[in-house]
Formats: C-alpha cells, structure tokens, sequence
C-alpha cells in the first residue's frame, strides 16, 4: 500500500466529483460504485452517509472510522441583474483564498460556470474596491459571481437562493510535487482514499469495521452525528488533515498525527494509546498536537455523548481550507497503521 502514483490517482479522481456540503450526490455515486466494486456491503442512510461494513471476528463489538465527504464553498443567497449572483460561506471559505476564477454554480438542472470577481484595481479611493488593496482582505458581502446570463436562463438552471458554488472543476485538478499532492479539497477527500483503501485490504478486522463518507461536517458534522446516535459504537476515529502553523508542534512528511484536544474537547487517551501501540508496530513515528479553530465528525460526537472514546488522526497539511498540500506518505501511513488497529485485539 506505498505506491504512491495509485494513491494520487485516487485522490485526485475524488476531488474532482464537486461535494459541497449538503448537496453531496455526485461523490455519492462514485463512492457507491467503488465500495461495491471492492465487495464490501455499502448502503446509504437517511442523513446521506455513504457507510461500508467489514465484518469482524467478534461482531458483538464495533468501531467507526470516518472520513467527510463534503467539501467547503459558498451558499447563493441573491440572484441580481445583468447575471450577477451572491453568494455566502459554507463552511470555513474565503473569497481571497479562492480568488477571482472560475467558480461552479450547482443547480437543480444545469452546473453553470461564473467568475468569482472582486472588481477592477485601476480604481481611486471613490471605488469600493480600492479599500481591499490597501486596508482590508475582500469579503463575500464585496464579492460577486459574474454569469453572464439573465435572470429567466439562471431560474431555468435552477439556480436560486441556497444553490451551492464551489471552486471550477478545472482549477481543482491536483498538481503532484514530488512524492506531494497540491489541490483544492484534500480536506477531505484525501481521507475518503483511506477508506477506500481500508475496504480493499482490511479483510478480517478483530471487531466489525463501519467506514463511514460522512456528510454535512463542514456545517457541524451532522452526518456523524446522525450515525452515532442510531449506531452503538466502542469507538470513533475520525481521518482529518491537520493544518501546519508555527503555533503547533507538527511537522510536515511522512508522519502521521494524533489529536489530544480540539476546540470541542479532548480525546480518549487510550485510544489514543492503542492507535500510537499500532504504528510503534510499523515503525511509524506519531506526532501529537492540540488545535484550535478546529472539530472533526469524533469530537463533536463525543462532546454531544455519542460515542464514549473518540480519536482524530490526520495528515500534515499546508494551507489548509485553501489549495492544500501534503505528502502522500502522510496519507499511506494512515492506512497502514490503521488496518493493523483494526486488525487488533486490545481486549
């Protein structure tokens, strides 16, 4: 499970099926295909969680490892005139992260393309847009999406207030640097291809295995809120990246992270220690950290008393919530540590 160029493939193959949060049905499909192409028994639930089974050894018992589907955007809020649209956060977005671009406007009939636009710069101070130059970074209230289309040819789109925009399909393609991968929405469709992975090569789990394309994490985690309250579960662990900053001890590579606290809590210690026991195994160096500004589908789960020991391992990441980075050995030593958890007897 090293080879770097399939894993790549997968990723990138991922990240080009749009998902903003909420209107997940395009990676959907392709998520059904390719668990029931590895044979492993998927379905869908009523909060639109793609969810796959691995049978254990003691089926009296079972964990969750869960990996978000959606990714973050923007909201329509006002269709204008003369084609212009504006939009809304979804999630943690920004429109300078973006910049001015094509953007993908996701309506109930047609995909339409606009610009992402920010206004001309050869302005004085009697222009709204000169004060984004010197003072102040440009917000979504300053910015537009220019469609070129009239108001009769968007409604028949189907676009309207609550459609969702993501970032075009065309600028979202990965980039490989090296034994890296650069893209748009590694958070988290990086952490999708470890489930995937983990439905190809885990194959007798010590304890029934639920891997579960959580939906809707980035407006509160409410698909894995949804499971966990209906799914009896010994535990969580949640596959996140993990932003680098100077404020946190992490390091980017190869090595893999575990979170002991987030901004809804802290983590299960132990099984903290049973996740770290795996990949000692494999010679696999763990990096610990506590974040802030930062949730994941375990710890609101936890915080919210669904699952009684919740746990987060993550992939160094650069830029994140923005054109992210990260090593792709990162990424493959969470797989491998992981089916040796999995594959584990702690009791």
């Amino acid at each position: 499970m090293s080879n770097y160029d399939r894993l790549f493939t997968t990723i990138a193959e991922l990240v080009m099926h749009h998902s903003p949060s909420g209107a997940e049905a395009e990676i959907n499909q392709l998520l059904l295909q390719k668990f029931t192409a590895l044979g492993v028994e998927v379905w869908s639930d009523r909060a639109d969680n793609i969810i796959a089974k691995i049978p254990g050894k003691n089926s009296a018992r079972a964990i969750a490892i869960t990996a978000h589907k959606d990714e973050i955007g923007a909201i329509v809020k006002n269709i204008g005139d003369a084609g212009r649209v504006e939009v809304r956060k979804l999630g943690g977005a920004f429109p300078w992260v973006y910049g001015e671009g094509v953007v993908d406007l996701l309506g109930d009939n047609a995909t339409i393309s606009g610009i992402l636009s920010f206004g001309s710069r050869h302005v004085s101070h009697e222009s709204p847009q000169k004060v984004q130059q010197e003072d102040i970074s440009v917000k979504w209230e300053n910015a537009w999406i220019e469609t070129k289309l009239t108001t009769a040819e968007l409604a028949t789109a189907g676009v309207r207030p609550g459609t969702r925009m993501v970032i075009g399909k065309h600028r979202k393609r990965p980039v490989r640097l090296q034994d890296y991968i650069a893209s748009y929405t590694l958070d988290n469709k990086a952490s999708v291809a470890i489930l995937l992975a983990l439905a190809e090569h885990l194959l007798e789990p010590a304890i029934d295995v639920y891997l579960v394309a959580s939906a809707k994490e980035e407006v509160g985690a409410i698909g894995a809120l949804f499971f966990t309250q209906n799914q009896s579960l010994d535990a969580l662990v949640a596959l996140e990246i993990c932003p680098l900053s100077e404020e946190y001890p992490v390091k980017d590579g190869t090595n893999p992270v575990l979170l002991s606290q987030d901004a809804y809590g802290i983590y299960d210690e132990d099984l903290n220690r049973q996740i770290n026991q795996s990949a000692k195994q494999l010679n696999i160096p763990i990096q610990f950290t506590t974040l802030s500004g930062f949730g994941s589908d375990a710890s609101i789960a936890m915080k919210f008393g669904h699952v009684g020991r919740a746990a987060c391992l993550a992939f160094p990441t650069q830029n994140t919530h923005g054109y992210e980075i990260a090593h792709l050995g990162a990424i493959a030593n969470c797989i491998n540590l992981l089916k040796v958890f999995c594959e584990t007897d702690f009791d």
